[in-house]
């Protein structure tokens, strides 16, 4: 269980927010659980969702290859998740 809470979903008029926490719902990524934390702070789900939209789903480099660069820092920082 996170220390910090999950932001209340229902009480969020922000509709850039709402669709960051709808499409990892959806999609699963970035999770869902993490996005529902990172709404807690709008300049914090706002920055990570353009980095995540900018550098994991777009970029230059074969999604496989970022897909293995993030399993590989998960597993050298022992990441449960």
């Amino acid at each position: 269980m996170p220390r910090i809470p999950y932001a209340d979903t229902e009480t969020i008029e922000d509709p850039d927010i709402r669709e960051y926490l709808e499409h990892a719902r959806l999609h699963g990524t970035p999770r869902p659980e993490s996005q529902a934390i990172r709404a807690n702070n709008p300049n914090v789900i706002r920055g990570f969702s353009y980095a995540w939209e900018m550098i994991f789903r777009n970029g230059v480099l074969d999604h496989t290859l970022k897909e293995l660069c993030r399993v590989y820092v998960s597993r050298s920082i022992e990441c449960e998740y």
